[in-house]
């Protein structure tokens, strides 16, 4: 893995190429957390290769296992590159795009949430709104705090607060719905 690294400093495209392999597939699933079309994540990917190549000479691992500090630092820059694309289409009016597709419900659904894959949950959070969506996978997957995600939306954490909680409830109800629609395929 160092020779790969050290030829990615040096701007070989062999290296890089293998680089970029290696890591695809970690990336686009970070990107697709946060894009709801698979071309806006590779868009973002991509940008995050070469922020990742540009900077890559800067990179010191933080403990011993050079590939899983490789992999946590390259994670953040995937998930800056994301707030940055979320930031550039939101410049106006970050807030506005925020919908309520669906009525907050205090009822739970946890038990259904248990028997979901990892798949399936990141489907449902793909059709949040784009503002629900950054927001929620800031907080509840790469555990960033609202002050932080208020200080990187440019927003105030009480706005930070109240979309993961609208995100949240929209999750669940979406999964009350799936849950339905499941009952009602099987009564049929």
């Amino acid at each position: 893995m160092e020779h790969i690294i050290e030829g990615c400093i040096r701007a070989k495209r062999e290296s890089q190429k293998s680089f970029y392999q290696k890591y695809y597939g970690f990336s686009i699933n970070i990107c697709m957390r946060y894009c709801q079309i698979q071309e806006d994540a590779v868009e973002v990917m991509n940008d995050g290769f070469l922020k990742v190549f540009r900077q890559l000479h800067l990179f010191t691992p933080k403990h011993q296992d050079l590939e899983a500090s490789l992999m946590a630092w390259m994670k953040s820059i995937f998930i800056h590159t994301a707030i940055d694309r979320y930031r550039k289409n939101n410049r106006s009016h970050p807030l506005q795009e925020i919908r309520d597709d669906h009525d907050q419900e205090p009822a739970s659904a946890e038990d259904a949430m248990d028997r979901m894959t990892y798949k399936e949950i990141i489907q449902l959070v793909q059709q949040l709104s784009p503002t629900y969506r950054t927001i929620f996978n800031l907080y509840v997957i790469d555990g960033f705090k609202h002050e932080e995600i208020a200080r990187q939306l440019n927003i105030s954490v009480g706005a930070s607060k109240s979309s993961l909680s609208k995100a949240r409830a929209n999750i669940q109800k979406m999964i009350r719905e799936k849950d339905f629609s499941l009952y009602e395929r099987r009564a049929i």
